[in-house]
């Protein structure tokens, strides 16, 4: 996918959502991001493998306020606020998740609801925010492929 496809697709609040990562699409994606002038936060999640390990890994990479709570409620409440690094857009980069979505799989879908939720509010604002989960086997059907 070229970076002005990615541009043009990225700008679009009614598309934006959780996705498999593009691997292929990897640096157009940021040159796309940078382009719209929207934070993009790449999250290693290779050695999370649990609940307590992915909360640790979102609120240190996207620098949670203090108040974060370290739970599911706290993390919805973070993802839909975000007033700490305010955008037109958000994309966040999920790599590695193989390991959290094989040992925790109901926390993992847990997580990635709580993602998509964050994007459906942000798009009754009319900002897009994705969430683009980077896996290296394609054991995560459910999740649509970003065209």
């Amino acid at each position: 996918m070229s970076t002005d496809k990615l541009d043009s697709l990225l700008s679009r609040p009614e598309r934006a959502g959780i996705y498999h990562m593009p691997y292929v699409a990897d640096l157009a994606l940021e040159e796309a991001a940078e382009s719209l002038d929207y934070p993009m936060h790449r999250i290693n999640l290779s050695k999370v493998t649990d609940k307590d390990g992915f909360l640790d890994a979102i609120g240190k990479a996207l620098a949670f306020p203090d108040w974060y709570g370290h739970n599911w409620d706290a993390l919805a409440d973070c993802l839909t606020d975000l007033s700490w690094m305010a955008a037109d857009g958000y994309v966040i980069v999920l790599d590695h998740a193989d390991a959290f979505a094989r040992a925790n799989p109901t926390d993992f879908a847990t997580a990635l609801s709580i993602f998509q939720d964050a994007a459906d509010t942000w798009r009754e604002d009319g900002i897009p925010f994705w969430a683009l989960i980077g896996t290296a086997t394609d054991g995560i059907a459910w999740l649509r492929e970003l065209e």
